[in-house]
């Protein structure tokens, strides 16, 4: 099962504000044992989000959307994702309850609108302020306020995916092979692949120094053995290399 991202707003393609989404979602799923496959920034342009929650629904993966669920005219994500599904927007009984007993006579006329959701919806309950998010088929739609929307996140993983979590069960190793460039170690990188499936391999080369931090991610088991094909490969290539520790993706998500 591949997990994705849907990042929306104008103030953070226009710099006015730095996203922090993208890295607090990482570490939510590296402290599961899972991964997050990729991520879309998408300013507030209905079309555009709209096309992408089309694209994301067809694709099964589960979509983590943080942004645009307010009541404002720039907040267009429920509008887009149900027009995406091929859904009307509903009232969503539960979560209008929600706003009445937060807002009484005062949720009427904009407030109520954040309980439309694309019909079928379930709701994400936000102990921030009661606001609810929303569910819909295998995407999860979240405010743009981090002390609202990853509480939510943290949830809505416990809650529906924790049949998947295996913390520990990915591993990442790296060594700096020193003096090479790119070029010379792709031979030995597809066959490191080819001779380790489930393995990934990658490099990262440093910018005006003949350094590459040349590494796999897979397993515990696999990631060690590839680790030392690698090596071995490296050093018959005649190349010089540096160990780096390894990394399990397990831990806490940052504060």
């Amino acid at each position: 099962m591949a997990f994705g991202a849907v990042i929306i707003g104008d103030e953070i393609l226009s710099g006015r504000r730095q996203d922090k989404h993208l890295a607090r979602l990482i570490a939510m799923l590296t402290q599961r044992g899972l991964a997050l496959d990729w991520c879309e920034y998408l300013g507030d342009d209905a079309p555009r989000v709209t096309a992408a929650f089309r694209r994301s629904f067809d694709s099964g993966d589960v979509v983590f959307s943080f942004g645009g669920i307010g009541a404002t005219p720039d907040d267009v994500t429920r509008q887009c994702a149900a027009e995406a599904a091929g859904v009307p927007l509903a009232r969503h009984p539960e979560a209008l309850a929600l706003i009445l007993e937060k807002f009484g006579d005062a949720a009427y006329p904009k407030r109520v609108l954040m309980a439309d959701f694309p019909r079928g919806a379930e709701i994400i309950p936000n102990a921030y302020n009661r606001i609810p998010g929303f569910s819909f088929r295998n995407h999860h739609f979240l405010p743009g306020f981090p002390q609202m929307a990853w509480p939510m996140a943290d949830w809505v993983l416990d809650t529906k995916y924790g049949h998947l979590f295996a913390p520990g069960a990915r591993e990442e190793r790296s060594i700096t092979v020193l003096g090479a460039m790119e070029s010379q170690l792709i031979d030995l990188m597809n066959e490191v692949i080819a001779a380790h499936p489930g393995i990934k391999v990658f490099s990262l080369p440093t910018a005006g120094a003949r350094r590459i931090e040349l590494g796999v991610k897979g397993s515990p088991a696999q990631a060690g053995a590839a680790m030392a094909h690698l090596q071995d490969g490296v050093r018959a290539l005649g190349f010089e290399w540096e160990s780096l520790a390894p990394t399990r993706e397990a831990g806490n998500p940052p504060d």
